[in-house]
């Protein structure tokens, strides 16, 4: 590799470790925000309400304007081609593109909200059509609560995009803990006289506000104006952006829609299968989304370069090292989830209303859903590339033809099968899986990807964390039989006592058996103790 691409990779693993540490505070944060909301409201007919409600509105505000959603990635994607230094303000052209797009965003999601303010009760009735009245009810009522969500995750998205081309990384992954904030602060002072949980919802409503008030004074620095402008039609650059934005946002919408089929069976489990699954996926989100966010934001701008270069060989590059680490990270997180997600559940969540079914149901969920993290950071990865070829039509495709393989699946597993929670998130695995798979193939219509150095390493790193885990069950096993302590501290050595034979069996495994990804990390830590 050339000395400018080593000073390049330098630049992105600079990039990742800053946006892994904020990241890890604003996980940390809406961790805390969690247990809170776990302690005062349980598993119940009230989390369910407001869980099932936000789902909605969080389309709008995590996935489609959330760092990687598709307004980020599409900002990003036109806007960084335009912006030829860093140094000067935008130009008039760039001023229009920006005006013009922040105008149909705010149009579009006001006419969604507005649908959802008026017809809240038909939307969740339909949605959760195994759920009791009174649960459709509640739901309506958080969901009209939080319906400017809707309009503010757009904004709040192009936002992201901006201050990430300014290379501006840590506003976009601080702004989430304004919410969590929010959330925490109203839940220790009003929760106790909050029975249905409205105050839960009205958190939620001001912290995005927040969220998009703490953006705004530095995109308005870099120089971004906005005056509203309709000119949608002449305007060659923005139909760039809807080119690449509208399968995009059809693609995330798909993926929502699987959320929505999960409701739609979930419902008829039991009271508080909603709030477990969705803890368990804040859990399974705690480790993957801070190594997702942190390689992938400072990569994504790269494979636009690269792309626009016509500089393949860099895109094979780059993606290689990308995945091969997060592989190589994502293998123990697996074992430790399957070691120790009980008791990593029990240990964060099981207080005050939280009891130890409520336990056991969100650990089932995670069980089945860790053994995603491998296809789903390959996924994430691949619709990277294809963003950066403008192409996003084909991830919709593929999501949108999962969707009927997810609603089977849950078909098998929930209604024949009764996995019941473990069903659901079996199923998203497996969907998950399948998308890797066609996403990985398709890819080689625009390039042609070198998969066989990344799967020679993976097998090396799964031959390792077998070994891993068998021994990790042993050490958690003789622990289990041997030792006494009182439950907090009990569970608390265990975690780490398993975290610990984890890395010091798995590490040294990938050395002996020259994985590179492992010797380059080991190469880069002696070169660190030497200085």
């Amino acid at each position: 590799m050339s000395v400018s691409g080593e000073g390049q990779t330098t630049s992105v693993l600079k990039a990742a470790w800053l946006i892994a540490v904020v990241t890890i505070v604003s996980k940390l944060i809406g961790f805390i925000r969690d247990i809170v909301i776990a302690n005062y409201y349980g598993a119940s007919l009230v989390s369910d309400a407001y869980y099932y409600a936000y789902q909605i509105p969080s389309l709008s505000l995590i996935l489609l304007g959330g760092v990687g959603g598709p307004f980020h990635s599409a900002t990003v994607a036109v806007f960084s081609k335009l912006i030829p230094s860093l140094k000067d303000k935008p130009s008039g052209q760039v001023n229009k593109l920006y005006s013009t797009f922040m105008t149909a965003t705010i149009v579009f999601f006001l006419l969604l909200s507005a649908v959802m303010y008026i017809f809240p009760r038909q939307i969740m009735g339909l949605i959760i059509s195994g759920g009791s009245p009174e649960m459709v009810g509640l739901a309506a009522m958080h969901l009209k609560i939080m319906t400017p969500l809707l309009v503010i995750g757009g904004i709040v998205g192009i936002y992201y995009g901006l201050l990430i081309i300014y290379k501006q990384f840590m506003l976009p992954n601080l702004s989430p803990i304004i919410m969590s904030v929010s959330i925490i602060g109203v839940c220790v002072f009003l929760a106790h006289d909050d029975s249905k949980g409205y105050a839960l919802a009205w958190a939620t409503t001001i912290g995005a506000v927040l969220q998009l008030v703490i953006q705004y004074p530095n995109v308005r620095k870099l120089g971004f104006r906005f005056f509203p402008n309709f000119d949608f039609a002449n305007n060659p650059n923005f139909k760039e952006i809807w080119e690449l934005l509208f399968p995009a946002v059809l693609s995330s919408t798909v993926g929502q829609i699987h959320i929505y089929v999960d409701m739609f069976f979930t419902s008829s489990i039991s009271e508080g299968a909603w709030t477990a699954i969705g803890y368990a996926n804040r859990v399974f989100q705690f480790p993957v989304g801070i190594l997702v966010t942190a390689f992938l934001v400072p990569l994504f701008p790269i494979f636009a370069r690269l792309v626009a270069d016509k500089d393949y060989d860099g895109i094979r590059t780059y993606f290689n090292k990308g995945v091969g680490v997060l592989f190589f990270a994502a293998i123990p997180i697996i074992i430790a989830i399957l070691v120790v997600g009980l008791d990593s559940v029990r240990l964060v969540f099981e207080r005050g209303a939280f009891d130890a079914q409520a336990t056991f149901m969100v650990a089932e969920a995670l069980w089945f859903l860790s053994v995603s993290i491998l296809p789903y950071v390959f996924r994430d990865s691949i619709t990277r590339v294809y963003y950066s070829f403008n192409d996003s039509a084909t991830p919709f495709v593929v999501a949108f033809s999962s969707i009927v393989l997810k609603f089977l699946l849950n078909i098998i597993f929930i209604s024949k099968l009764h996995l019941g929670i473990g069903g659901i998130t079996l199923s998203t695995s497996l969907v998950t899986l399948f998308n890797a798979c066609v996403l990985g193939i398709l890819i080689k219509r625009k390039i042609r990807m070198d998969y066989r150095s990344l799967f020679v390493n993976l097998s090396k790193m799964v031959a390792a964390g077998i070994v891993t885990f068998v021994i990790c069950i042993a050490a958690a096993f003789v622990y289990d039989k041997y030792i006494m302590l009182p439950r907090m501290f009990f569970e608390i050595v265990k975690i780490l006592i398993i975290c610990v034979v984890c890395a010091g069996v798995y590490t040294p495994l990938n050395l002996i058996m020259k994985m590179d990804y492992a010797n380059e990390l080991a190469a880069r830590l002696r070169a660190k103790f030497n200085k």
